[in-house]
């Protein structure tokens, strides 16, 4: 893992085309700006999280019914 000190306004470049700028620092919390491509995906890790254990749950609730019509439909 690199780690960077930076400053307000102070910013990173990852690669060619992303930036990440320090915005402000209040009370311990810093705040980001990143500028990227739209085909880069930016996700909060901890929502991260969260949406993988609802994939998870989401799938342990299809009904083997539904299996075998998608698997006739796809032809396996």
């Amino acid at each position: 893992m690199l780690v960077l000190a930076r400053k307000i306004e102070e910013s990173i470049i990852i690669g060619d085309d992303i930036v990440i700028k320090v915005i402000s620092i209040e009370k311990g919390v810093v705040k980001l700006g990143i500028d990227a491509p739209k085909s880069v995906s930016i996700v909060r890790s901890e929502l991260l999280s969260d949406v993988k254990d609802s994939n998870i749950a989401a799938s342990k609730e299809i009904k083997s019914d539904a299996l075998s019509m998608l698997s006739k439909l796809l032809g396996k």
